[in-house]
C-alpha cells in the first residue's frame, strides 16, 4: 500500500510540474529543470513493472540491471542528445543524464532487495 501512495505522488507531482511549465508558471530552477527528468524512470518502470506482474500473473518479476541501465541509456541518448539536436525545447544536459541513471538504479536497488507480493505492488 505504501508503495502505492508513494509512486501515486511521484506521478502527481511530475504531472503537476509539467502543467505548471506549460502554464508558464514560475517555478525553482531546480524543480523546473530536474524534477521530472528525476521522477521519470522510477515512474516508467514502476507502470512496466506494474504491467508485466499483472500479465504474466508473475507477482515477483523484477526487471534485471542491464534493462534497467539499458532504458536510462536510451531516455539519455534520446532525451540528451538527440531531441536538443532536431527539437530547441530541449536542451541537452548531463545533470538529467546522472538523474536518469542514479533514479533508475535507486529504482532496481528498490526492487531487489523488497519482496512484495502483487497485492501490495502498485
Amino acid at each position: 500500500m505504501i508503495k502505492r501512495v508513494i509512486y501515486m505522488g511521484m506521478a502527481l507531482i511530475a504531472l503537476s510540474i509539467y502543467s505548471m511549465q506549460r502554464l508558464n508558471l514560475p517555478l525553482p530552477k531546480f524543480v523546473n529543470n530536474h524534477a521530472n527528468d528525476l521522477l521519470c524512470l522510477p515512474l516508467v518502470l514502476g507502470a512496466l513493472t506494474f504491467l508485466i506482474r499483472g500479465l504474466n500473473k508473475d507477482k515477483y518479476f523484477k526487471f534485471p540491471l542491464p534493462f534497467v541501465l539499458l532504458l536510462a541509456t536510451y531516455y539519455s541518448v534520446y532525451f540528451e542528445y538527440y531531441l536538443p539536436k532536431v527539437n530547441s525545447r530541449y536542451t541537452a544536459d548531463w545533470i538529467d543524464v546522472m538523474l536518469y541513471f542514479g533514479s533508475a538504479i535507486t529504482f532496481f536497488l528498490i526492487q531487489k532487495n523488497k519482496k512484495i507480493t502483487f497485492s501490495r505492488e502498485l
